[in-house]
């Protein structure tokens, strides 16, 4: 009994292509440049956390500048 039908469709194979071009793509992203890319993400990540809290201490440090001022 094949279940290769309208009914059945083969989900096996789709999965392992996609599973394949993920791994091709992981590959050639690899690149010369990967280590660069990779500590400019942790970076990014780092400061994501915090860019609200940057930003608020930008503003009252200006704006005691200006007070002072």
């Amino acid at each position: 009994m094949s279940f290769r039908s309208p009914l059945f469709p083969d989900f096996v194979s789709g999965d392992v292509a996609a599973l394949a071009a993920h791994m091709r793509d992981c590959a050639q992203s690899r690149g010369p440049l990967f280590r660069l890319r990779g500590g400019l993400q942790t970076a990014r990540a780092m400061a994501a956390g915090r860019i609200v809290t940057l930003a608020c201490v930008v503003l009252v440090v200006g704006c005691g500048w200006l007070v002072v001022a």
